[in-house]
C-alpha cells in the first residue's frame, strides 16, 4: 500500500468538507485534489467521522476496498453527514464547528482465538479496529473507540450490542471476529 503524504492528506480533508459545503451551499463547488497521488488513486477502506464540540455528529464508511480512496472519502463525507440514521441531517449553520476527520483503513482480517480469554489477550487497544459478526448481524468500531471504552470487555459489549446481540455475544464460539488498522488524521491535527 502506498503511504498517504502530507498534502495527501490536506487534500482528502479538503474534499471531504468541500463535498459537505456544496450540498449545503448551493454556490460551494467539490474541491478535488489537484494531484491524485497514487496512495490516493489506491482502492482502500474509509471512514469519515464527523464531530461538532467534541461529541460525535456523524461516521460512515467502508470497510472493504471496493473505490478508490478519494472517491470513497468524497462519498462517505456525504453520507457522515447527511445519511447516518443515528443523527438527523447536518445543517449549513453546524458547518462552521464540525471538525473532519479521516481514516483510512488496512485490510481487515480474521483474528484466530480460543476462547473468550484468548481473543481479549489477542486485541490490541488503540491499535485494532474489531469487527463482529455473526449470521446476518455485523457491527464494528474504529481503533479511536479504544480512546472511550479503553476495557476489552466493555469495549466488545458495546460493540456487540451496536451489532444487535446481547452484550456478551464476543464470548459465543460462532462469533467472528475480524481486525484491521486505521491511519486516521483531522482538520484538529
Amino acid at each position: 500500500m502506498a503511504t498517504l503524504t502530507d498534502e495527501d492528506r490536506k487534500a482528502l480533508l479538503k474534499l471531504a468538507r468541500s463535498a459537505i459545503s456544496s450540498e449545503l451551499i448551493k454556490s460551494t463547488e467539490v474541491v478535488k485534489p489537484e494531484m491524485v497521488s497514487a496512495a490516493m488513486e489506491e482502492k482502500r477502506g474509509c471512514f469519515v467521522t464527523l464531530h461538532k464540540k467534541g461529541m460525535l455528529r456523524g461516521c460512515i464508511g467502508t470497510i472493504e476496498p471496493v473505490h478508490s480512496l478519494v472517491s470513497n472519502v468524497e462519498e462517505n463525507a456525504l453520507n457522515a453527514a447527511f445519511r447516518d440514521p443515528r443523527f438527523p441531517p447536518l445543517e449549513a449553520d453546524e458547518l462552521a464547528v464540525v471538525d473532519i476527520e479521516v481514516s483510512v483503513l488496512t485490510l481487515p482480517e480474521i483474528l484466530p482465538y480460543i476462547d473468550a480469554e484468548d481473543l481479549k489477550l489477542k486485541l490490541k487497544p488503540g491499535i485494532h479496529g474489531v469487527i463482529l459478526s455473526k449470521d446476518w448481524r455485523s457491527a464494528t468500531f474504529l481503533p479511536q473507540v479504544w480512546e472511550q471504552l479503553p476495557d476489552k470487555e466493555t469495549f466488545l459489549a458495546h460493540l456487540c450490542r451496536k451489532a444487535g446481540m446481547e452484550n456478551t455475544c464476543w464470548r459465543d464460539a460462532d462469533i467472528t471476529v475480524k481486525v484491521y488498522e486505521a491511519e486516521y488524521f483531522s482538520e484538529q491535527n
